[in-house]
């Protein structure tokens, strides 16, 4: 149980990283933080490999890198349908 309450924190941490290096906004808050943080880790890892310092069974800086796609990809979605919500 502890471990799945500091993958959570530390996704937490890495959506944040990845939302303040983009510089646009997950939706749903911390939630949205946290998917965007092991949906990147997940990304990182299949994408860069798993290299560097490991943190919560995570590889902090591919999950990084693959946490700035997701939130980059989020972004740009949810910017399209507010644009056509609009129109």
């Amino acid at each position: 149980m502890l471990h799945f309450i500091w993958v959570l924190i530390v996704g937490a941490v890495i959506g944040v990283i990845g939302q303040m290096i983009v510089g646009r906004d997950m939706p749903f808050g911390w939630v949205g933080n946290i998917i965007a943080g092991l949906l990147g880790s997940w990304l990182g890892s299949s994408l860069f490999s798993s290299w560097g310092p490991v943190v919560g069974g995570m590889a902090i800086i591919p999950a990084i890198l693959g946490a700035i796609i997701v939130v980059f990809i989020v972004s740009l979605i949810m910017g399209s349908m507010n644009k056509s919500r609009k129109a």
